[in-house]
Parts: structure tokens; C-alpha cells; sequence
């Protein structure tokens, strides 16, 4: 009973657009993401018009596999252009610009088995770099299927921070850059020499509040 849902299975109420110009439609009682050539590229999202801090998120994605994905959690939406201070992969630091409207934030990769991150806890937009090492976890890179249908899990309480895929664990970390924010789901923007009208699905999405 604790459970909550975000999503109805009819309409998209309680969510909003925010970043891109991706498409969201409820089709057969899922929420269908599409993308949309747009120049120049862009992530997008269907954000929660509610925040939530520490809690326990499920949901399922059934990706196209030539579409990279992922739910953001404890996001936040730029209101103005901002600035991030980030280190590029020379380990130089560097200020990375964002515009207005624009989602940052932690982000569990939705990828493919072939990249191995599907699970890991990208922070788009700000430090943009993922924040766990699934070097030495195979069954962490191996626990996504391919064009089929997904279960995730979150846990966010505090500045721990846990996923799994399919039940199979995957990032365990600490981290407390941002305690509480916005659930969004994303369209990756596509190259204009790679587009095509990719599609992701996801259902059964739900949320349980923790109270520490």
C-alpha cells in the first residue's frame, strides 16, 4: 500500500517535457518515448512534476537497442543557464555550460549488453561520467537483455545509492551531491547521420517513499 504509482497506464498526467523535442504517448498501457531528429542533437525527458529524496523506485524499459537510454532520479531542471565545474578524461578540470531547461542529475543507464553500464548511475549534465566501476562485475555488465522487457530498482536513501537489473545487483555507491529532485524518463538524441525514429517503453512504474 505504500507503493506509489507514477504512472496510470492511461495519461500522462503529473509529468512533463523538459530539454528536447522526443515524443511521449501512452500506448497499450506503457509510456512510448520516440525520437525526433532535431539539430542540434538532444537528450530528452518526461519528468514527474513531483520530487522525491530518499526512496525505492521500480520500473520496466524495453529499449530499442540502437537507442541508448536511462531514468533520472534526484534530477534537477536548469532554470537559467548554469555552469559545473567537471574533469574531462585528461583529468583536467573543466566548466561545463548547460542552457535553460536543461536535466542534470543521477541517471541508471539504460544501454545495451554490448556496453556493459546498463545498471551503473550516469551523472548527465554536470559531471558527465559515471559514478561506479562495474570493472570487475560481470554479472553487473551482463544483466540487461536486449529488445526485451527489463526490470529495474533504485534505492536512494541518504548518500547510499543501489540498483539491480533483472534482480541482479549492480551500483553500490556513496555519493550526496543532490539529496532530493525530479524522476525523468529520457530519449537519447540521436546523430543526424545515425537517426532513426527509435523507440523505449517503459510500465509499471512505481515509487516508495523511505523515512529515515
Amino acid at each position: 500500500e505504500s507503493w506509489i504509482k507514477l504512472f496510470n497506464g492511461k495519461s500522462l498526467k503529473g509529468w512533463s517535457i523538459h530539454s528536447g523535442k522526443a515524443t511521449y504517448a501512452v500506448e497499450k498501457g506503457t509510456i512510448l518515448g520516440t525520437a525526433v531528429q532535431t539539430k542540434p542533437q538532444a537528450n530528452t525527458f518526461l519528468c514527474t512534476d513531483r520530487e522525491f529524496g530518499d526512496f525505492v523506485l521500480e520500473f520496466e524499459v524495453k529499449c530499442d537497442v540502437d537507442l541508448n537510454s536511462g531514468v533520472q532520479f534526484r534530477s534537477q531542471i536548469a532554470p537559467k543557464e548554469m555552469e559545473f565545474k567537471a574533469t574531462n578524461r585528461e583529468g583536467k578540470e573543466i566548466l561545463r555550460k548547460i542552457p535553460p531547461d536543461r536535466v542534470y542529475g543521477y541517471q541508471v543507464e539504460i544501454g545495451t549488453k554490448k556496453s556493459g553500464n546498463s545498471g551503473n548511475v550516469y551523472d548527465e549534465a554536470r559531471r558527465g561520467r559515471f559514478l561506479d566501476d562495474f570493472k570487475d562485475r560481470p554479472a553487473a555488465r551482463d544483466a540487461l537483455k536486449d529488445g526485451e522487457w527489463n526490470k529495474y530498482r533504485v534505492e536512494a536513501v541518504g548518500d547510499s545509492i543501489k540498483t539491480s537489473v533483472n534482480q541482479v545487483p549492480c551500483a553500490d555507491f556513496k555519493d550526496s551531491v543532490t539529496s532530493k529532485g525530479t524522476i525523468c524518463l529520457q530519449v537519447h538524441g540521436i546523430p543526424p547521420d545515425k537517426f532513426k525514429p527509435y523507440q523505449v517503453r517503459w510500465r509499471n512504474i512505481r515509487v516508495q517513499e523511505v523515512k529515515r
